[in-house]
C-alpha cells in the first residue's frame, strides 16, 4: 500500500508539473516580442563599414591636407520612445593621449530627422538640422574636425556613434566635450550603433 501511495503521488506530481511547463510555455507564446537586438543602423554614401574615408573628409590643419568636410550620415531603426539622437567621431587608436581623440560631437537631434548632410559640422552649426548643437573636440574647436592621425602610426579607425536616447535635451552644457555627451547619454540611451572609418596618414 505504500509504494502504491509513492507511485500515486509521483504520478500526479509528474501530471502538475507537465501542466506547470505548459502553462509557461502559453504564457510565452502569448507575452509580446522582445525589441529586435541591432535593429537601429547608421550608414554613409561615401564610405561602407570598415572601409577607408575618403581624403576630402579629413583635416585641413597639422600638416594634414583634407576639405575638412563632415560626410553626410543616415539611419534608421530608431526604437520607440526615441525623443532625440547624438553622434559622435572618435579615433580609436590616437596614441598621442590615453584617452583617443574626439573628432565630432552633435547632440539634441530631433527624433524625425533621419540623417546628417554633407557639412553638416561645419562651425557655426548652419549644416545641423533646427534645435541640434555642436559640442567641443579636442582641437578646442566647436565643428568637425577629420582625421589627421601622425604619420607612421598605421591605419585608425574612426567610430561613428549614434545614439537614441530617450530625452529631448541631454543635460549637458553649451558646447559639451565628446567625453561628456558620450558618459551622459549612456543614461538616457535607448539604443546605440556604430559606423567604423579607417584612415592612414601617409
Amino acid at each position: 500500500m505504500t509504494a502504491g501511495v509513492t507511485a500515486g503521488h509521483r504520478s500526479a506530481l509528474q501530471r502538475a508539473a507537465l501542466a506547470v511547463i505548459s502553462l509557461g510555455l502559453g504564457l510565452c507564446g502569448a507575452a509580446p516580442p522582445p525589441p529586435a537586438a541591432g535593429s537601429l543602423t547608421l550608414s554613409s554614401a561615401v564610405f561602407r563599414n570598415g572601409e577607408s574615408i575618403p581624403a576630402q573628409y579629413t583635416l585641413n590643419l597639422f600638416g594634414c591636407t583634407g576639405e575638412n568636410r563632415s560626410p553626410a550620415l543616415r539611419w534608421s531603426g530608431a526604437p520607440a520612445g526615441t525623443r532625440s539622437f547624438a553622434l559622435t567621431l572618435f579615433d580609436l587608436d590616437e596614441r598621442g593621449t590615453p584617452s583617443g581623440w574626439w573628432h565630432w560631437v552633435v547632440y539634441d537631434i530631433p527624433p524625425t530627422v533621419t540623417g546628417l548632410a554633407t557639412d553638416a559640422g561645419a562651425a557655426g552649426g548652419h549644416g545641423l538640422p533646427h534645435g541640434a548643437s555642436l559640442g567641443r573636440v579636442d582641437t578646442s574647436h566647436v565643428s568637425y574636425d577629420g582625421p589627421c592621425p601622425d604619420r607612421g602610426t598605421g591605419v585608425h579607425r574612426y567610430l561613428f556613434t549614434l545614439y537614441a536616447l530617450r530625452v529631448a535635451r541631454l543635460p549637458v552644457p553649451e558646447h559639451a566635450s565628446g567625453a561628456m555627451v558620450s558618459y551622459t547619454a549612456r543614461d538616457y540611451t535607448l539604443a546605440k550603433t556604430t559606423l567604423t572609418g579607417l584612415y592612414e596618414r601617409r
